[in-house]
């Protein structure tokens, strides 16, 4: 079982930017993909962008150029800079980790876009 932690959701105005933490611990396992979700009231989760071990993205189309994720496996935390924020953007964002088959999500962080 990994825990993650987020940090660094808030309230923003649009056209500007935040940049999301999630620190990972716990598990004696590598963690190979790691990536952030959103979920806005009444809508359904959203995977938003994802990255492996190796470095490789994956980007949600309502995200592409505006938002980068990043990771650091030494410390294995993973980052999420968001850019050119709109107001559909206002959600609360996850962290997720794979070790192996198994999924572990963090309790989410607030970002709130006012327009």
């Amino acid at each position: 079982q990994v825990q993650l932690v987020e940090s660094g959701g808030g309230l923003v105005q649009a056209g500007g930017s935040l940049r999301l933490s999630c620190a990972a611990s716990g598990s004696s396992f590598s963690i190979n993909v790691m990536g952030w979700c959103r979920q806005a009231p009444g809508k359904q989760r959203e995977l938003v962008a994802t990255i492996t071990s190796g470095g490789s993205t994956n980007y949600a189309d309502s995200v592409k150029g505006r938002f980068t994720i990043s990771r650091d496996n030494a410390k294995n935390t993973v980052y999420l800079q968001m850019n050119s924020l709109k107001p559909e953007d206002t959600a609360v964002y996850c962290c997720y980790a794979m070790t192996g088959p198994f999924a572990s999500w963090g309790q989410g962080t607030q970002v709130t876009v006012s327009s």
